[in-house]
């Protein structure tokens, strides 16, 4: 079965991310049809729609199904005549929306695809990532990933994004030029770029697949302290491969201490929750999950922490599901300080599995506990140090983005001044608290 912890509102499509593993799943079968009444049913949308509802009846966290008559919601599904898939898919997400659950809902197979890109961690591209300048309103390069088909090619950033195989991209959004530059791996785009030293120019990229980049790691000098500060952006297929690269890459350059933040982390896989706790935790409970049956399962750190240097975590109101599961687990274990804001309080995980047709569907499974048997739903979890940002505050940061997890940034500051005051002002501590070797 594949886990995740997600949170997402039931519109937010657009970061569905990062959150799980898909699987395919036929379970409607009638082997007494001839091959052709088969072949009929084969293509009806009433199969999609049983297949959605028999996951649903299977693996629903609460078998009452929050008090929804699921076998009356399935004859009234089945008793329908459905004279397009389109139809179809319309029926389950009402029949879903009965259960009054957010987080078990119906993907197309557009929107499952793009779930299974973002939670794979990658994507078929050439790996550049754009924004649209605020003073002269024209699309403009932000970065190109390292080592991508961009990098190679010599993008950088600060380039002005002028067409893309002909069309020019004046008045266009930064997702509408997103998918256009996506596509098949190996086929080629033509992109008209401007640089202020070199003017307009041509080029022809191959795309290819590419890894983004989730963890985004800095060395901070703060007086006579190395800061090692790491934002992780969402728990992807990839994020723990590189968290384990940014950990030990500021533990070569010889930092004192972490700052972790994961305000804006709406999570994703479960797995990767776990696999990046037990690099910050040796031994411990990380996270409780009980299923409908009332199974618990408890998960714990291994023996396989990367580092005990003293560490600080972000978090914000945004800061959800898996990123929730790591906090607690750190905050619980009082192996880390947590500094920010109250997190979002999403204690559920979900499924997701696909259809047939190539659409799919979330479904909740279980619910978790922090270690300390804490219940974080619709509640979050209060910092160690609540330190809210005035509306004024955010503002600041969202215009200026390059400022987050620096001294301009309240919060990475409070988490600074925190670890000086406390676990950086005990020399004694801080000789114990060596990385692993």
């Amino acid at each position: 079965m594949n886990q995740l912890s997600c949170h997402r509102h039931p519109h937010y499509i657009r970061r569905l991310t990062g959150i799980l593993l898909m699987s395919a799943m036929t379970v409607l079968a009638v082997p007494s049809l001839q091959r052709s009444a088969l072949a009929d049913l084969r293509d009806s949308p009433k199969v999609i729609v049983d297949e959605a509802w028999q996951i649903v009846n299977r693996d629903y966290v609460d078998g009452t199904f929050n008090r929804v008559d699921w076998q009356a919601t399935r004859q009234q599904l089945l008793s329908r005549d459905y004279t397009s898939k389109e139809q179809a898919y319309e029926a389950i997400a009402a029949a879903l929306a009965t259960l009054d659950d957010p987080y078990t809902r119906f993907m197309d197979p557009e929107q499952f695809s793009a779930l299974r890109s973002q939670t794979s961690g990658e994507l078929s591209g050439i790996g550049v990532r754009l924004k649209v300048d605020r003073q002269t309103n024209i699309l403009t390069v932000a970065e190109p990933i390292e080592d991508s088909p961009a990098f190679k090619a010599g993008i950088q950033a600060g380039d002005q994004l002028l067409a893309i195989d002909g069309k020019s991209t004046e008045g266009m959004s930064v997702e509408s030029a997103s998918k256009l530059i996506r596509g098949e791996a190996g086929k080629p785009v033509q992109l008209r770029l401007r640089r202020a030293n070199r003017g307009e120019f041509e080029l022809r990229i191959d795309r290819a697949q590419i890894e983004l980049p989730t963890v985004y790691a800095y060395l901070r000098k703060e007086g006579n302290h190395n800061i090692g500060y790491i934002r992780l952006a969402d728990f992807s297929s990839h994020a723990s491969s590189q968290m384990r690269r940014a950990i030990n890459n500021l533990k070569r350059q010889g930092v004192d201490a972490f700052v972790l933040d994961l305000r804006g982390n709406p999570g994703g896989l479960l797995y990767a929750s776990i696999e990046i706790s037990r690099m910050w935790m040796n031994s411990g409970a990380i996270v409780r999950t009980v299923d409908r049956g009332g199974k618990g399962e408890e998960i714990r750190a291994n023996q396989t922490a990367l580092t005990d240097l003293p560490l600080a975590v972000l978090v914000d109101g945004n800061s959800a599901s898996s990123s929730e599961i790591l906090t607690g687990a750190l905050k619980d274990n009082r192996r880390a300080i947590v500094v920010g804001s109250k997190t979002f309080g999403k204690a559920l995980v979900q499924s997701v599995r696909s259809l047939s047709d190539g659409s799919g569907i979330a479904v909740t499974i279980a619910h978790y506990y922090t270690p300390n048997g804490t219940d974080i739903s619709k509640k979050g979890i209060t910092p160690d140090v609540l330190v809210d940002l005035s509306s004024e505050q955010q503002q600041f940061l969202g215009q200026n983005p390059e400022l987050i997890g620096t001294w301009q940034d309240p919060q990475y500051l409070r988490a600074v001044m925190t670890l000086r005051a406390t676990a950086l002002a005990n020399p004694a501590q801080q000789a114990n608290n060596q990385p692993n070797r």
